[in-house]
């Protein structure tokens, strides 16, 4: 039977014989090391699954430890001890490659977690990147930093414009990595009214308030043991920025009308299309929430940045929609092809998705040419010819219209997208629909 050898660098004498023994019961072996340079010996000398190490050590420090294991053993995951409610140095070892940390003084059961969590994490090139294709170097860049992603624990922020795959990655990150069998969770932000926002992301007891008539998980429960993706992050209240920021820090959430914290162990995925370092300066993000999300940050590429990659995607999301549809994949003919590839695509991955959508479901033949796609006018076509303030094509001037009214309620609410649903005397998800619809950011 295969054992695991674990690897525990601490100058203190106590802590590594406290170690040895719970790892030892664990079923695991145990290699000691008190500083930088024996461990080093050690590594170069030995396999081992798991590495823990101390931040401070007599010469050096763990995060020495963590950039020689990045270079010579990229594949050992490496966690660091650190002192109770010091998380700048947790923020600096994630960034330089940790996989995890965690606070003295350890106990037991955080342990087992962070060795099951370890052991379990896929090598890299078990990694799959389905529903990420194209070989743009865009694309490359961003399958490689998802991988990577996958073997940490680090907070991910993910930047891209509307409709860019952001949550495709978050999935893709969570579905490579240790925490693949657990639940991810995704919440979008701007659509829970900021009343429920509490109960909603911490859940609540029987009691807790006037129609609480059970107890109720909320979304941190609900993604024990996995990851929540928090989509459209810019757009929590400033008093639920520092609820989040204590569960980052301790790893713990109340629920409403509950005296006890409980733990939970949750990997944050975040995301925005907004400026977060913007928000941040006009007041409206808090900078230490800033700070500890985006540990590690992930753009995605628009798709304009990658256009030689827009016929094989085509393809790809033509064959997926034909499939969901019972039907035969349609050809697409080279002049459409070399339409999408010219086309600039405001709303990027999500607006080739719905264009082919609306070719399939409207198509008359197993081809699908130019005037099937029905795509604005490019620049070597010509344009129709249009009177200033005419009112046709009537779709045109109908959205027109309609993005007036709904940039100017965006402005009157300070971009508060609830709020300016109300205004306009919509649903939310109708807003949604219209913002992504006429690509408005």
């Amino acid at each position: 039977m295969l054992t695991h050898n674990v690897l525990i660098i601490d100058d203190e004498a106590d802590i590594l014989e406290l170690l040895e023994i719970s790892l030892l019961r664990m079923g695991l072996d145990v290699t000691k090391a008190d500083n930088v340079g024996s461990a080093k010996a050690l590594i170069a000398e030995q396999h081992f699954a798991l590495c823990l190490t101390d931040m401070r050590l007599p010469d050096g420090d763990g995060l020495e430890i963590i950039r020689h294991i990045q270079q010579v053993q990229p594949t050992l995951p490496v966690a660091v001890f650190t002192a109770h409610g010091n998380t700048d140095n947790a923020v600096v070892a994630l960034k330089a490659g940790a996989f995890d940390y965690i606070n003295k003084p350890v106990t037991l059961e955080q342990l087992r977690a962070l060795v099951k969590s370890a052991l379990q994490t896929p090598a890299l090139d078990k990694l799959s990147m389905h529903g990420l294709v194209g070989t743009s170097p865009a694309m490359q860049q961003a399958r490689e930093l998802i991988a990577k992603l996958a073997r940490t624990q680090a907070p991910v922020y993910i930047t891209g414009e509307s409709g860019s795959g952001k949550e495709l990655a978050a999935r893709l990150i969570h579905q490579q990595s240790n925490r693949a069998a657990m639940p991810f969770v995704a919440v979008n932000c701007g659509a829970i009214p900021e009343n429920l926002m509490e109960s909603e992301f911490f859940g609540y007891k029987k009691g807790a308030f006037t129609g609480a008539d059970s107890e109720r998980d909320g979304f941190f429960q609900a993604a024990q043991g996995g990851t929540i993706f928090l989509d459209e992050v810019a757009d929590l209240p400033l008093l639920m920025q520092v609820k989040l920021l204590r569960v980052i820090q301790e790893k713990k959430v109340r629920k409403l009308g509950n005296s006890v914290e409980e733990p939970v162990d949750v990997r944050i995925i975040s995301a925005t299309h907004q400026n977060l370092l913007q928000c941040v300066e006009l007041g409206r993000f808090r900078q230490d929430l800033f700070y500890r999300l985006n540990v590690i940050s992930l753009k995605m590429p628009a798709l304009r940045e990658m256009r030689e990659d827009v016929a094989e995607m085509a393809q790809t999301l033509l064959l997926r929609l034909a499939n969901e549809a019972g039907v035969a994949p349609p050809r697409l003919t080279p002049a459409a092809v070399k339409a999408l590839a010219l086309y600039d695509f405001p709303g990027n991955v999500r607006e080739l998705e719905n264009i082919l959508e609306r070719a399939l479901a409207l198509a008359s033949s197993a081809v699908l040419d130019v005037a099937d796609l029905h795509l604005v006018p490019i620049e070597d076509e010509p344009a129709l010819p249009r009177v200033a303030g005419a009112k046709w094509p009537l779709q045109d001037y109908l959205d027109g219209l309609e993005r007036v009214a709904i940039e100017e309620a965006l402005t009157q609410t300070r971009y508060n997208k609830t709020a300016a649903a109300k205004l306009l005397g919509i649903t939310f998800r109708a807003l949604r629909y219209r913002l992504e619809r006429l690509n408005i950011e």
